[in-house]
């Protein structure tokens, strides 16, 4: 069967930010021969053999119960696959079908809704958090009427790191949690600094809530889930719960996996991490991230959502010591790093971002220069996690590339 190929084109970036992604060729490229077609397969075939050999290993060796994997390349999705088990208590294999929980991927989610309305004109990226959420309140009100739903969604807000994360994971509602950022110091102004949040991240979710009268949850649905064809995506730690085909948490307990219970952790708090999805569902999220549903975004408010508000200092995070690793911003819902390309003048871009919730943990990765996205979720928290984007995108250029 022939495989289509489409290199997507660029389009005008939002001039308020920081631009790293570089113009796009405007070409259409087709395989259409018998012979392309040919060598295409078995690259892709070779492909899936080293991956198979990748995790293979890491379940071999015991360092994950199981994982799987999607890749897109433009328009199509060129290899989803499932390793390991469901569940080490009963041996149910993981396939592209399985769901996962995928944590702060929602984030992603979250920055992506907010531009849908903003397109609709319903939001601004500028507009005051406290006209939204009106017990919203900072150490002063100088500060609270400074802070928007860009810097919410940056992590510029000028909290401390991880401000009220603890309520978030007790269950707190984040309307109640609104009002006790008042007994927090900020470490800086808003819109300097960058510092990760979850708590007052959700509360882009509220906004949102608030501008269309309905669930956050119900919003997705209409808004993403739906159009995109994500059958097995959802928002609800129910929706989860009553799904058969589902990957279960697990830690390690004196050298063995043990499955734990799946918690209610962040449900109330979806926008920071409470979406549910199996990796056919992120490919399909991941070919929209690339442009093939404009009718859904359009490409031009995606390019807003990926470029960079705010640079991510230091070299301590596992991302910044990917090899070839130069820089790290954050955007609004998404990371953006830039990499040494040694085939090329200018960096590599990645746009990225990893999760971690009730010991499940989630890379996503888009590398828009080559309209490629890499997704992969475990059931484990496992080393693993850290290194398995650069480890498949190399084995991807290995082959692919060749």
């Amino acid at each position: 069967m022939a495989i289509v190929i489409f290199v997507l084109l660029s389009f005008s970036k939002n001039e308020r930010r920081i631009a790293v992604k570089p113009t796009l060729p405007a070409t259409v490229k087709t395989v259409s021969n018998s012979e392309d077609d040919e060598k295409f397969k078995k690259k892709l075939l070779l492909l899936e053999d080293k991956i198979n050999a990748y995790f293979s290993k890491g379940i071999s060796n015991n360092d994950l119960v199981g994982a799987a994997v999607a890749i897109v390349k433009c328009d199509s999705i060129i290899y989803t696959g499932g390793f390991g088990s469901r569940s080490s208590k009963n041996q149910n294999t993981i396939d592209s079908q399985t769901i996962f929980r995928i944590g702060s991927l929602s984030k992603g989610f979250a920055g992506i809704l907010t531009g849908i309305h903003v397109q609709e004109g319903l939001l601004d990226w500028e507009d005051k958090v406290k006209d939204y959420v009106p017990n919203f309140q900072m150490s002063s009100d100088q500060i609270t009427n400074e802070i928007t739903l860009s810097h919410v969604l940056s992590h510029t807000t000028g909290l401390p790191y991880h401000s009220f994360t603890n309520l978030v994971e007790a269950g707190v509602p984040l309307t109640k949690i609104a009002g006790r950022f008042k007994e927090v110091s900020p470490v800086y102004h808003p819109g300097k600094i960058y510092s990760y949040q979850n708590a007052v991240f959700a509360l882009s979710g509220k906004i949102i809530e608030q501008v269309t009268s309905h669930a956050l949850a119900e919003v997705i649905d209409e808004k993403i889930f739906n159009p995109l064809q994500m059958h097995t995506a959802s928002a609800s730690f129910e929706a989860l719960e009553d799904a058969t085909n589902i990957a279960v948490p697990h830690r390690k307990a004196y050298g063995r996996w043990k499955p734990v219970k799946l918690n209610h952790k962040y449900y109330q708090a979806i926008s920071a991490g409470g979406v549910n999805a199996s990796v056919t569902d992120m490919a399909k999220w991941m070919k929209f991230l690339l442009g093939s549903n404009p009718e859904v975004l359009h490409p031009k408010m995606i390019n807003q959502v990926f470029n960079p508000v705010i640079e991510v200092g230091g070299r301590s995070k596992y991302y910044q010591r990917w090899k070839g690793h130069l820089k790290s911003y954050y955007a609004l819902g998404w990371r953006v790093h830039t990499f040494k390309d040694t085939t090329a003048e200018k960096p590599r871009i990645m746009v990225h971002h990893g999760g971690s919730v009730n010991n499940y943990r989630s890379e996503i990765a888009i590398f828009p220069e080559e309209d490629l996205g890499i997704c992969i979720l475990f059931n484990s928290p496992t080393a693993y996690a850290k290194e398995a984007i650069p480890k498949i995108s190399e084995l991807y250029d290995e082959v692919m590339n060749d």
